[in-house]
């Protein structure tokens, strides 16, 4: 009997393909080397200024950015993987095409982190095709590593396929392969990449003016606009992360994609480190610790809805408390308004063209209606008060909907009405209420001015002076500031605040924007000091962001070790035999008394078992007691962190933790006051 044939692998299906893609190529790559030969005949001078302002001399279509480095020094042109060429990214292997400004960027920098896993994006691409015959789709840089969607067909890829990627891409690290750039006409691309159907969908849905660009390393050949390492060999270490399931164009209704994530480093040293903040990231995982700590649940039949149980609603009212505390402080009124209106409240605003497809509308009596999504709009129906004087300083604290996966909620939303010479004392105002929050949860956080876009509305000169006034509020902070030119909305200017938590991974949460366009769209005016009316500048800002979103943060920043003022096992009290049992419900009553949140261990485990139970559980104190802790009214002292703070008075203990509550202090305030008991003492005596 004849053996059952058997067809060829996908990998054999595609390889003409492949094939044909470099053979393509190359005809391309002879048309860019005329050039170049012609420009070295032509031998035209231009000047390039660096960034300290001093000018090279190079020659136009010759000479490139790493020509440039190695003029500087050796060491320079080790270090830099991309340039910079009058504001766009740039090669360091591309010829410069005229009189330029040169900026050079190494793995330090973000530009070259963001061409470093660019570049290794196209390496994987390159193993996917040959190891498993794919068609590659889109493979983008990432803020920490990059990802390739592929189709596969009714394929799916495995953890065990981690290591043969590896592999793959080990290999053509070690062959140094270059990466090569060519120029190319829409008919040369859709010809190249007939036989890609997603590739030819990117290509037709490029502008007619677009410059389409394709790169080459190794086998493998790509559409990309670059820019790119000069070769493989920059890569000494790299790591295939994981594999998910996505679909193209993010539409489910497209075809299945098979995502492959990985990263990689200029050194073995920053790929170890890498690997152990992925550990310690999947042990922070609020969505760990939320179980571990029974804090919070989701449920299907309200997804992306978090419910907060007993614990968690501890944290949870504490965030919202402290947020209503410095409000106070910062002398800002609270206000409350629906969280259903009719659609055209945000017809008005604008909302309803750009946000309507993310917003959960319903019909009544034939009009439409919908849960509110953001609350400035609702705001500005009571901007002015009933007198028409300006009325600042007030604060939302009601929650926004929208549809999952939605954009986070911005609970703690403050909108500030102002003439646009006290922005600049508003906003000083708000970064120094937001420092000092940030301060207390030990977050670190940068600030970066993004000024007017292309689409921005309004009259020139009130752009200039909000720009100028938020200018002046970050000097006035004495910290470091970045600027992001075209970056703020259409409406105004805007200060973005990033996070960064324990393990320097960065947030968006509070933000700082100027708004023109909403006072004019609802004809907001105000009765000013000289008895005319006039039209205000609106401040929207937001300290946490989210409740719900700094919450997950914290959870992680904090690894559930929370700091005493946040934490919802506060204190544990632990009897040392059953006789001391009421004794320890007789402290926890104290301590309850005075908002503390005290529990008591009455089981009959063994002490010690106890105390590592609530150890474990992160309790800030354990109090151990006895008949001598009894009958002196004390308790003994000790740590999650096994810290033996010694013997105190109950009512001293009372006095300190409320201390350390209300300060908010991240540090003991028991520290170095307790007594040590004395030899015989009951908890003493059954710790020994």
């Amino acid at each position: 009997m004849a053996a059952a044939s058997v067809g060829p692998s996908p990998v054999e299906e595609r390889m003409p393909y492949y094939k044909k893609r470099v053979e393509v190529f190359e005809k391309f790559l002879e048309r860019e080397q005329a050039k170049l030969e012609a420009a070295k005949a032509a031998n035209v001078a231009i000047k390039v200024i660096m960034p300290d302002g001093k000018e090279r001399a190079a020659v136009q279509g010759v000479t490139t950015p790493m020509d440039i480095a190695k003029e500087i020094s050796a060491s320079l042109a080790k270090k830099v993987v991309v340039a910079d060429v009058d504001g766009h990214a740039w090669d360091l292997a591309r010829p410069l095409e005229g009189d330029c400004a040169l900026k050079l960027f190494s793995f330090d920098d973000t530009e070259g982190k963001d061409a470093f896993w660019h570049s290794s994006a196209h390496l994987l691409g390159q193993a996917l095709e040959l190891e498993f015959g794919v068609d590659l789709t889109i493979g983008p840089a990432l803020e920490e590593g990059f990802y390739y969607d592929c189709f596969m067909g009714d394929r799916t890829l495995t953890e065990a396929d981690k290591a043969r990627l590896e592999k793959r891409i080990e290999g053509s690290v070690k062959e140094s392969q270059k990466f090569q750039r060519v120029v190319v006409t829409r008919e040369e691309a859709l010809s190249m990449f007939e036989e890609n159907k997603f590739k030819i969908e990117i290509i037709q849905g490029l502008p007619a003016d677009a410059t389409i660009t394709i790169y080459r390393v190794g086998p493998m050949v790509d559409l990309c606009s670059g820019p790119h390492l000069p070769s493989t060999s920059y890569m000494k270490a790299i790591s295939v992360t994981q594999m998910s399931r996505a679909f193209w164009r993010g539409d489910v209704k497209r075809e299945p994609l098979q995502r492959v994530y990985g990263v990689t480093f200029p050194d073995s040293k920053l790929l170890k480190d890498y690997q152990h903040r992925m550990e310690e990231a999947k042990k922070r995982d609020h969505r760990v610790v939320g179980v571990q700590q029974e804090l919070f649940f989701f449920h299907p039949l309200s997804p992306g809805s978090c419910f907060f149980l007993p614990h968690g609603a501890r944290i949870y009212n504490n965030l919202v408390g402290y947020i209503r505390e410095k409000y106070w402080e910062y002398e800002y009124e609270e206000v409350i308004t629906p969280n259903i209106y009719n659609f055209d409240l945000w017809k008005t605003s604008g909302h309803a063209d750009h946000y309507r497809e993310n917003m959960f509308s319903f019909d009544i009596e034939k009009q439409e209606f919908g849960l509110k999504p953001m609350n400035c709009p609702a705001r500005a129906l009571h901007a002015p008060d009933r007198l028409g004087t300006l009325s600042p300083h007030t604060t939302t604290l009601l929650y926004p909907h929208r549809p999952p996966p939605p954009p986070p909620p911005v609970p703690g939303y403050a909108f500030t009405s102002l003439v646009i010479m006290s922005v600049m004392a508003e906003v000083q105002g708000f970064l120094k209420l937001l420092g000092e929050v940030y301060e207390v949860f030990g977050l670190d956080c940068t600030m970066a001015l993004s000024t007017r876009p292309e689409g921005y509305l309004g009259d020139i000169e009130l752009w200039n002076k909000a720009e100028q006034a938020l200018t002046d509020a970050l000097n006035s902070t004495g910290k470091a500031w970045v600027l992001n030119p075209g970056d703020g909305a259409f409406y105004g200017p805007k200060i973005d605040i990033t996070v960064y938590d324990a393990l320097r991974r960065k947030f968006q949460c509070a933000t700082v924007q100027l708004d023109f366009q909403l006072p004019i769209r609802f004809g907001l005016e105000y009765a000013s000091e000289a008895g005319t009316l006039e039209r205000p500048v609106i401040v929207h800002r937001a300290v946490l962001g989210s409740v719900e979103r700094m919450f997950a943060i914290l959870t992680e920043h904090f690894a559930g070790k929370w700091p005493f003022w946040l934490n919802p096992r506060q204190v544990m009290v632990v009897p040392i035999s059953e006789n001391s049992v009421e004794y320890a419900f007789t402290v926890r009553k104290e301590l309850r008394s005075a908002g503390l949140h005290c529990d008591v261990d009455s089981t009959d485990r063994k002490m010690q078992k106890k105390v590592r139970e609530a150890q474990l559980a992160q309790y800030n104190y354990i109090l151990v007691v006895g008949e001598a802790e009894k009958t002196a009214q004390t308790v003994n002292v000790r740590t999650r962190d096994n810290v033996v703070h010694g013997m105190f008075k109950l009512s001293d203990v009372r006095e300190l933790m409320v201390l350390e509550r209300n300060t908010r202090s991240r540090d003991s305030a028991l520290s170095g006051k307790g007594q040590k008991p004395a030899e015989g003492d009951g908890a003493a005596e059954a710790d020994a």
